[in-house]
């Protein structure tokens, strides 16, 4: 979701008007996603890159996520959203890491929607975090035993689908750090546009292109037409 302080700049107001105005565009993009049966949208809200940022924004996007939290929880709930928070939590305030607790609690059997944020997230933290996982788990094996699927049960998205389409707007052609391993082989697609105006009209370009898209995951296009394509499975093993 990039573009906010941008978008701000542009109209000449504080960097903080454009998280705000970023913060209510996402129930605009929420109900577009279920509209459209989306089942999985996973929002990057804060990455472990973000805590460099000045002290005040950084205090301010924190207040306006608990904010967020606050205000949405029972409108999710009731939409049948199910809320969950990946990233490295520990570093929030306790109060911050009690309602974030309390809405995935709330939220927890909903199926209509899964709304991910990641949140103090970053892909090459959620690779290590799962190796050390694994290690935990299996402190008698060689680091040799571990595979793709096994690593991948240690990831902060187990048991969620990979991602099929990525979407960054405000300009930028770099995924900066999210989701690295779910995204090998995700659609990429970049717009100008910043968060603010990501609209449901951007979202149908979004998801139109997509349907463009022929997605082999390593095999030819003869092959593709001439049999449904899987994603990759690593060892023959179905995971998602």
């Amino acid at each position: 979701m990039d573009g906010n302080g941008r978008w701000a700049q542009k109209r000449l107001m504080p960097r903080a008007i454009g998280h705000v105005r970023g913060a209510s565009n996402v129930v605009n993009v929420v109900k577009a996603c279920i509209q459209n049966e989306i089942k999985y949208l996973t929002l990057f809200a804060f990455s472990t890159e973000n805590w460099r940022r000045p002290p005040e924004e950084v205090s301010m996007l924190m207040d306006l996520f608990s904010q967020y939290l606050d205000k949405e929880i029972t409108q999710m709930h009731k939409e049948g959203i199910r809320l969950r928070v990946i990233g490295d939590k520990k570093a929030f305030a306790p109060a911050l890491q009690q309602r974030i607790q309390k809405v995935e609690l709330k939220t927890f059997k909903n199926d209509r929607l899964h709304l991910i944020v990641a949140a103090n997230y970053g892909g090459q933290w959620d690779v290590m975090q799962a190796v050390q996982a694994w290690q935990e788990q299996n402190p008698s094996r060689s680091v040799n035993a571990m595979t793709p699927k096994n690593l991948s049960e240690h990831l902060s998205t187990a048991g969620m689908p990979d991602p099929e389409l990525l979407i960054r707007t405000g300009g930028e052609s770099r995924i900066s750090n999210f989701l690295l391993w779910q995204t090998a082989y995700t659609e990429l697609y970049f717009t100008p546009i910043f968060w603010p105006d990501f609209d449901a009209a951007e979202l149908q370009k979004s998801i139109d292109w997509y349907g463009e898209r022929v997605r082999r995951f390593g095999q030819t296009d003869e092959q593709v037409r001439l049999q449904p394509i899987l994603p990759p499975v690593p060892e023959s093993t179905t995971t998602s």
